[in-house]
């Protein structure tokens, strides 16, 4: 997969999953706010839709293509996995950071596999499979930023995904803002303090 690493001061690497027609570079600013001393690994989504990049194929706006999501959701982890041992970074010390197309495919990972992430934090994020047999995320932390005017994310979608993951045990916080679908700096810094207090608390521990 396209992508890019940097080297960080600690053994912690944050995977950086962009929104839809995103590449490598959009979220770099992102990662080092939440996190200015980890490793990056930001990755370029493998299917291309009307020029954009996507993680995975859909059949509308809204209706994703289920088998292209859970075919690159096991190239995704695989990458990853192969990634560590290139660049030596440690597997079970990995954050996702993930916006809009590259949210969902951080959750379908998060429902197929157990210890995948570390923590993760979800952009306005969407329910990207349902009746499947998810994960035990126990232990695993979830940021879900999200924005009471999203049209794309409905509250009640935010909901549903929040509690699928409670359901697989996994420790969820989600985050609201006044606005849509985009990105914005309110809940870059909420997501800052988050990161820091799990940090911390998970040092403490």
């Amino acid at each position: 997969m396209e992508h890019l690493f940097i080297q960080g001061k600690k053994d912690v690497t944050l995977l950086l999953l962009h929104g839809t027609g995103g590449n490598e570079h959009d979220l770099l600013s992102v990662g080092k706010q939440i996190d200015p001393d980890a490793n990056i690994l930001s990755v370029r989504g493998n299917v291309i839709e009307y020029g954009m990049p996507r993680f995975f194929k859909r059949k509308a706006i809204g209706v994703f293509d289920e088998e292209s999501l859970v075919e690159e959701t096991h190239n995704l982890c695989d990458f990853v996995r192969s990634s560590g041992t290139k660049y030596k970074f440690d597997c079970k010390k990995v954050v996702a950071i993930g916006y809009s197309n590259g949210a969902n495919i951080a959750v379908s990972v998060l429902f197929h596999y157990e210890q995948a992430f570390q923590k993760a934090i979800l952009f306005h994020p969407m329910v990207p499979l349902r009746n499947i047999d998810l994960a035990n995320l126990k232990g695993t932390k979830v940021f879900i930023g999200a924005g009471k005017a999203d049209r794309m994310m409905p509250e009640h979608e935010v909901e549903e995904l929040t509690q699928m993951l409670h359901s697989a045990n996994a420790d969820v916080e989600v985050f609201w803002t006044e606005y849509g679908h985009q990105l914005s700096r309110e809940e870059i810094k909420a997501a800052q303090a988050w990161y820091q207090n799990k940090s911390q608390a998970h040092f403490e521990e």
